[in-house]
């Protein structure tokens, strides 16, 4: 626990001031005209215009075959390969000596902080600049104008059906802001949340059965859907800090139908 109570603290001291989502409510009707993108399940990454960070502050160790032709502005983006790889693109980013998988990681961009104007004109600026260079490893995360909740839940449908994460939803009308803010929010289907593995749980004849969990407002439970058979033989060791999805509390406080999704490496 004191682990995990020391990663909270460092988070904290180093975590940079970037723009963070709030969860999207179903009640919420002023979203005509926002723009929605898809949320890649990637490692977030912040361009300084010279190194690029994690969301944390830490340096991400890039080849520097790959970030040599970057533009020398602040650009803010995704880490990514494709749907479904995110313990892949986890261990090629955060790894400090950089593999060759680099050639498969792009850098897919959905803000320029800092700049002047509005979100369009923010885009325009990033837009501009691949337009003449044509950085391979550079990507533009493509931007839907939402017509309406059924336009908005239309859209959430067809990417789930793709096996995506969900939405991120915009309004492009204001100027660039940090922090968690309602101008910002995340689409999904279901929550994730991380937990502190405290124990292993097995069955009579050694065998993986769960793993015990314990949330950061100290609620524990049993964390045993989701595991693949490979998952169950190298299962999260104790300490480890794992994220999975739910869908919604019970009335004890504890996760619906949690299930689990990976082990969280520190960024």
């Amino acid at each position: 626990m004191r682990l995990f109570i020391l990663s909270i603290i460092l988070f904290n001291l180093n975590a940079l001031e970037l723009q963070k989502p709030k969860v999207y409510n179903k009640e919420q009707d002023n979203i005509k005209g926002w723009y929605m993108s898809e949320k890649l399940d990637g490692i977030r990454a912040y361009w300084n215009g010279k190194e690029l960070l994690s969301k944390n502050g830490n340096k991400i160790y890039a080849p520097s075959w790959f970030t040599k032709d970057f533009p020398n502005f602040k650009l803010d983006g995704e880490l990514w390969t494709k749907r479904s790889d995110f313990e892949n693109i986890q261990n090629i980013v955060l790894d400090k000596t950089p593999s060759k998988d680099w050639k498969n990681i792009t850098y897919n961009i959905f803000e320029v902080p800092h700049e002047k104007g509005d979100f369009r004109k923010r885009l325009k600026k990033i837009k501009n600049w691949q337009r003449v260079n044509q950085n391979k490893y550079i990507k533009i995360i493509p931007q839907i104008i939402c017509k309406n909740k059924k336009h908005l839940n239309k859209y959430l449908n067809e990417l789930i059906k793709l096996k995506a994460e969900g939405i991120i939803l915009k309004n492009p009308n204001i100027t660039y802001f940090e922090g968690r803010n309602e101008n910002i929010l995340k689409v999904k289907k279901f929550f994730d949340m991380e937990a502190l593995v405290i124990g292993i749980n097995k069955h009579e004849d050694g065998k993986f059965k769960s793993l015990k969990v314990k949330l950061k407002n100290g609620i524990k439970f049993n964390l045993g859907g989701g595991f693949t058979n490979e998952q169950k033989k190298k299962h999260p060791k104790i300490d480890e800090v794992v994220t999975f999805k739910y869908y919604g509390f019970t009335k004890y406080g504890k996760p619906k139908f949690a299930s689990f999704l990976r082990v969280r490496r520190s960024e």
